[in-house]
């Protein structure tokens, strides 16, 4: 019986019991030892078994330089373990080298966005600030221009007031 991984058509083989077979559709009729059933997985199942899948296809198994099954130990396997111990430390070396690399990096990035969180804090208060100017300068030379009008016109008013009441 096969105990491997379910295809792509999910089915697994089964033993087709001896007495208790289920009903075949009309038409077909099956002398097969093994009947082919389709796996039910519960959601959950199914999403180990996915999980499971994408590591054994994406993880390699690497075996190198295994003992024998030899009682003792030769000459040269100091020397295969010094190198397995040197590639593993190497590894290990990278790993760390690796590791401080992205750490330095996400601490980079994390003070670098609040220098650029802070510069555009300034922009923006400095911006208000022009704006404000801008606008207080707009209303003053409205105000100037209105008491301008007023006093042309008061005077005008006034003029035409002063005839009217000399004659």
């Amino acid at each position: 019986m096969s105990m491997g991984k379910p295809k792509d058509g999910d089915f697994q083989i089964v033993a087709a019991p001896g007495t208790s077979k289920p009903p075949l559709p009309p038409g077909a009729a099956s002398n097969a030892i093994v009947e082919y059933t389709p796996v039910v997985f519960k959601e959950e199942e199914e999403d180990l078994e996915v999980k499971l899948r994408r590591i054994i296809d994406n993880v390699p198994v690497r075996v190198s330089n295994t003992s024998g099954s030899s009682a003792g130990s030769g000459s040269g396997d100091f020397h295969q373990y010094r190198q397995m111990r040197r590639k593993e430390q190497d590894r290990l070396a990278r790993m760390e080298v690796d590791y401080q690399k992205r750490k330095e990096l996400a601490e980079f990035n994390m003070r670098r966005e609040e220098r650029l969180k802070a510069a555009e804090e300034r922009t923006a208060k400095k911006r208000a600030k022009r704006q404000k100017k801008k606008q207080r300068k707009k209303e003053k030379k409205v105000k100037l221009n209105a008491g301008e009008q007023q006093q042309e016109g008061s005077s005008s008013d006034g003029d035409s007031g002063n005839d009217e009441e000399a004659p």
